[in-house]
This record gives C-alpha cells, structure tokens and sequence, in this order.
C-alpha cells in the first residue's frame, strides 16, 4: 500500500483469515515516493520474511484480532 507505506500480507489460522500490514519504516529506511520505493520495501520485507512471522504470530497470539498493523516497536 504505497500511501500507507505499508505491506500487506495474510496469515491463516484454520478457517480464519488474518490480515498484516507492515509498517515501511519498520523494516526499510527508503524514503517515500521514490521511484524505487516500492521495490526497496518489498525486497525488504522479503529479506525479513521470518522475524516478520515471528512478530506477526505474536501478535495474534497476544490478541486473536482479525487485523494487525505492525510497526517498528513491534520489531524491538
């Protein structure tokens, strides 16, 4: 989500389905609206895919809500 500077990804737990959004700046030091902001942000996510499900699965294990927003206290 480029105006949110945000990625969203899904996770599952049986039938349910539960929304992430990564805040940007939480795992990318891009600046916003650079023609290679999007590509920055998403090789970023990709590089911490794991520590990312790690605090996602936290999260919703701390809450069970149907939506997170993660942001970089979320990562400390």
């Amino acid at each position: 989500d480029e105006a949110s500077r945000r990625i969203r990804f899904v996770g599952y737990d049986g039938m349910s389905q539960i929304s992430f959004f990564v805040d940007a700046a939480a795992i990318s030091t891009a600046p916003p609206g650079t023609a290679t902001a999007e590509a920055t942000y998403l090789a970023a996510f990709d590089s911490a895919v794991g520590p990312i499900h790690d605090v996602a699965r936290n999260a919703y294990a701390r809450t069970g809500k149907s939506m997170y927003v993660l942001t970089a206290a979320d990562f400390r």
